[in-house]
């Protein structure tokens, strides 16, 4: 937090004050950054248990970058740890600097953390608990929209018959029917999510792969 300027973050139980924010109707979306100078060989477990504990569904972790004319920026190239341009891309395993922790333990853990908390078993447990905690006003109006229609068959194809979490998605999918009925579209929401969070991964880790070879 220091390292971040986030000195105000730091005196409360940051897990239940997001679950007290689910409580009153609003879903927290969060960013993670790991390879900072003070980062112990640990972040990544901590990370992991992190938005699993505070049930945080759409978790965005990246690798530190520093983007050019920042201060981090004008500090690391002082000290000779710039390497490239920054790509613009969080998601794709890159980072410009050279950072203190050795490269390749920072993005295999960094790979660790996406695989582990979008993992079919570990996101739809945290669906679960996150519905459970979750309690949103009802809104007076519906408003319709055709892809909504659209969104959900494709779900039940593409999720439910296709792919590897589907025994996941369907255990979710009539748990979610019949206990929160109220929150089911925020279910299909969310699980179609988790696809494209894994799809992202699978496709910069095939490039990693295949660059590796």
């Amino acid at each position: 937090m220091e390292e971040c300027n986030k000195g105000h973050n730091r005196n409360r139980d940051l897990v239940e004050s997001i679950k007290k924010i689910q409580r009153f109707g609003f879903e927290v979306m969060a960013g993670f950054i790991v390879g900072f100078d003070n980062d112990p060989p640990n972040i990544f477990d901590k990370l992991v248990d992190f938005v699993n504990q505070s049930n945080i569904i759409t978790a965005m972790v990246g690798l530190l970058n520093a983007p050019l004319n920042t201060k981090l920026y004008q500090r690391l190239k002082s000290e000779g740890r710039i390497i490239k341009l920054m790509t613009g891309d969080n998601t794709d395993f890159s980072t410009n600097i050279l950072p203190k922790m050795d490269l390749n333990m920072l993005i295999e853990g960094y790979k660790r953390v996406v695989k582990t908390i979008y993992s079919p078993k570990v996101y739809y447990e945290r669906i679960k608990k996150f519905l459970l905690e979750f309690n949103p006003p009802q809104p007076k109006f519906f408003h319709y929209r055709p892809e909504y229609t659209k969104a959900f068959f494709k779900s039940l194809f593409l999720l439910g018959l296709y792919s590897k979490e589907r025994f996941q998605y369907w255990k979710l999918f009539f748990w979610s029917l019949f206990k929160k009925p109220k929150l089911f579209p925020l279910y299909i929401t969310f699980a179609i999510y988790g696809y494209h969070f894994r799809k992202i991964f699978e496709k910069h880790s095939m490039k990693i792969n295949h660059c590796d070879s």
